[in-house]
């Protein structure tokens, strides 16, 4: 499989009040095309500054990081920026959506960066992306008319039009109620299926179970890095799920 992402020996230390932070200790990860990779790890843990590192909003103090081929911890603050809008599709705890604006708009925003993308073919991924989410219905309605679920579902069509190499999930499911976020998982175990390549980062580790492979994070040091030998099926959790009515 080909590689997507490589860390080697990442270390990220940050000056606070004078003393020197050292958030993440000598980090080495590689993570393949089509794997569906859970990052857990407790509040201090490093699991933030990895999302930061990963997702290109931040580079590393020392060692290398590797987004699809490309080095970044050479990279100024727009190269990462660029790469950053081609390479990696964000799905956010809090949705990040644009309130005003309608589904359809939310979703196109990414293009928006790029110059070779026309105002026709905006549309026809951001249409296309909606409906692979399942709201071919909703790509007129704005975000006070939609439910969380459906927001989230925005949020991941959002994340999936540029056709990433990765979509980094930051705590997906963390304020959405208990059925919502099975829906949420579902989806996110349908593009795994078709080939994503998915990071899922969380503090809750029943989500574990639904990944192909599972890292932990500890004081800025991974301290497990396995491989799920039974991912369970979000679809059949969901369907065990008592219905309440509204």
């Amino acid at each position: 499989m080909r590689e997507v992402i490589r860390l080697e020996n990442v270390r990220r230390d940050f000056v606070v009040g004078g003393e020197t932070v050292h958030a993440l200790r000598g980090v080495s990860l590689t993570i393949h095309e089509g794997e569906f990779v859970t990052i857990m790890g407790t509040s201090g843990s490093g699991k933030s500054t990895l999302l930061n590192l990963l997702g290109c909003l931040d580079r590393p103090t020392s060692g290398e990081y590797f987004l699809d081929g490309s080095a970044v911890r050479s990279m100024d603050k727009n190269a990462r920026a660029a790469l950053r809008n081609r390479k990696i599709g964000f799905v956010f705890q809090n949705y990040n959506l644009l309130p005003k604006t309608t589904a359809l708009e939310n979703v196109a925003l990414p293009l928006l960066y790029n110059p070779a993308c026309s105002a026709a073919e905006r549309r026809r991924r951001a249409e296309q992306a909606l409906l692979s989410v399942g709201l071919g219905e909703r790509m007129l309605h704005k975000s006070n008319q939609m439910s969380g679920g459906q927001m989230q579902r925005v949020a991941i069509a959002r994340a999936l039009v540029n056709d990433p190499a990765v979509i980094l999930a930051d705590e997906a499911t963390g304020n959405l109620d208990t059925r919502t976020s099975f829906e949420v998982l579902v989806l996110f175990q349908q593009l795994h299926a078709a080939g994503r390549t998915i990071i899922f980062v969380t503090h809750n580790p029943e989500l574990a179970r639904y990944s192909s492979r599972n890292v932990t994070l500890r004081d800025g040091r991974i301290v497990s890095d396995v491989r799920n030998p039974q991912i369970l099926s979000a679809a059949e959790a969901l369907a065990a799920l008592p219905r309440t009515d509204d």
